[in-house]
Parts: structure tokens; C-alpha cells; sequence
């Protein structure tokens, strides 16, 4: 009897050492490395949103700006512009209101098209800071920042939209972009911020 239990413990204990080691050879996740891209709250397209998503909107923004810049992480401006039908860069439509947070030495991206990957140096900014998880914010959210949410994921970027930092010109399309994405509120965003910091 004693030989039987003597070979069930070396099984149970070879059985242990199997998945210690099985465990072992599996490569840690990658440390989450996030970056906050807030899209094209230009003065020529505020006045085209809805009132109540862009009260919200740009105080959350704003917020959330903060936050990343208390824990460290960068911080990234993108503007769109046609090229034959503007705003022109240089003007006042160009620009972010200076209510938002936003700073000149903040890296900047200028876009012809919907997803600010096409065609710009965003990827090669977010890879040059090292960053593997985008936050988006801003406008439209139905348009341009859906695009650009897609354009991430098509470059394996885990990606979030910040829940209630995005403008459209109907608020209830707004939270129907919330419903389809991958989406994280402030509170949540803050833990995840602190700890990446502290890792």
C-alpha cells in the first residue's frame, strides 16, 4: 500500500513540475505602453456637433489630458484638412479652441482622410514613443475617430475609445459607437494609467 502511495506522490509531483515549468516558457504580456490621440476638435467642426456631446465632451477631454500627463504618457494631436476644401492649416478653423488642453509640444499629426493612419507619421510617432495601446478621443466620433479606432486595430494596437470624450453631431449615434467599441471611463482609465506608471 505504501508503494502505491509513494507513486502516486511522484506523479502528483512530476505532474506539478511539468506545468511550473509548461508556466515558465510562456512569455509574460507585453507591459501596456498607452497613448491618448485626441482627433480634430478644430473651430470648424465644433459648431457642427451636438450641444450636449460637446459639454461632455470637451470636459472629459480635457480630464482625461490631464491624466496623462500626471502619469507621464504622451499626449497626441491630430488635425484633418482637405486639401482643396480646408480648413486651411495656419488659421483660426485650423486650430484646437485653447480651451483644450492640448500643448505645441504635444506631437502632431495633419490627416486627409477619416483614419489618421492613412497616409501620416502616426504610426511611426506611436511606435517611436513605444506605445502598443491607443486612447482615442474627440471628433467625429462616428466618423474620423471610428476610423481611426479601425485603422489601430488593422495595426494590432489594443485600442479604446474614452467613454464620454466623444463629440458627433448626434448624441445617440454617439453612444452607439460606445456600444460597438471597445470603450473605458475615467475611473477605470486611471487605475490602468497609475499602474502602467508604477510598473
Amino acid at each position: 500500500m505504501s508503494r502505491i502511495v509513494k507513486v502516486v506522490s511522484l506523479v502528483v509531483v512530476l505532474a506539478s513540475l511539468a506545468a511550473v515549468a509548461t508556466a515558465a516558457e510562456k512569455p509574460a504580456p507585453p507591459r501596456m505602453k498607452p497613448a491618448l490621440v485626441v482627433m480634430d476638435v478644430q473651430n470648424a467642426f465644433l459648431p457642427y456637433m451636438d450641444e450636449q456631446d460637446k459639454k461632455t465632451g470637451l470636459e472629459t477631454m480635457n480630464y482625461v489630458i490631464a491624466l496623462f500627463r500626471d502619469n507621464g504618457f504622451p499626449v497626441i494631436r491630430v488635425y484633418h484638412t482637405d486639401p482643396s476644401e480646408g480648413p486651411a492649416p495656419g488659421t483660426d478653423a485650423f486650430e484646437f479652441p485653447k480651451t483644450v488642453a492640448v500643448k505645441d509640444d504635444d506631437p502632431k499629426v495633419v490627416k486627409n482622410f477619416p483614419d489618421a493612419f492613412k497616409k501620416t507619421d502616426l504610426d511611426k510617432v506611436l511606435h517611436e514613443k513605444g506605445v502598443n495601446t491607443v486612447f482615442l478621443a474627440g471628433l467625429s466620433g462616428v466618423g474620423c475617430v471610428l476610423a481611426t479606432y479601425f485603422g489601430a486595430e488593422d495595426r494590432d494596437y489594443q485600442v479604446f475609445m474614452v467613454k464620454h470624450a466623444l463629440i458627433s453631431h448626434d448624441r445617440a449615434l454617439t453612444k452607439t459607437v460606445y456600444d460597438i467599441c471597445q470603450n473605458i471611463n475615467y475611473g477605470t482609465l486611471k487605475l490602468l494609467l497609475e499602474t502602467a506608471r508604477a510598473q
